[in-house]
């Protein structure tokens, strides 16, 4: 069993001494890269609602569409993403989409 132990411990720092040193990583470049192979600037977001397809998802089952619709645009807002929005005229005339958007501002600001 000794031996066996004994065999164990050199396979295994033998394994170990096997491995050189990590080569040194890349030295960054000093001369800036081209506007060509920069990161693209973030698309600015259309006026107006986003169609369905393009809106963020939560997950509001249970609740009436425009509650949902107000929850997204208000959380979005606080945020402060591209799909942030407030529709002034149905904030004014719709009571749920008001209360979503209420809902989803107070909530989604105090994950800041």
């Amino acid at each position: 069993m000794h031996r066996i132990s004994v065999v164990f411990l050199i396979i295994l720092l033998a394994s170990c001494a096997a491995t050189g040193p990590f080569p040194p990583p890349p030295k960054p470049s000093a001369k800036p890269l081209p506007e060509s192979q920069t990161a693209p600037a973030q698309p600015q977001r259309p006026a107006g609602p986003l169609p369905p397809s393009a809106r963020p998802t939560y997950n509001l089952g249970g609740y009436p569409p425009a509650t949902k619709e107000g929850y997204i645009d208000g959380c979005e807002t606080a945020k402060k993403t591209r799909y942030g929005y407030k529709d002034e005229q149905r904030y004014r005339n719709d009571g749920q989409y008001r209360m979503g958007w209420d809902d989803g501002f107070a909530i989604c600001r105090g994950k800041r």
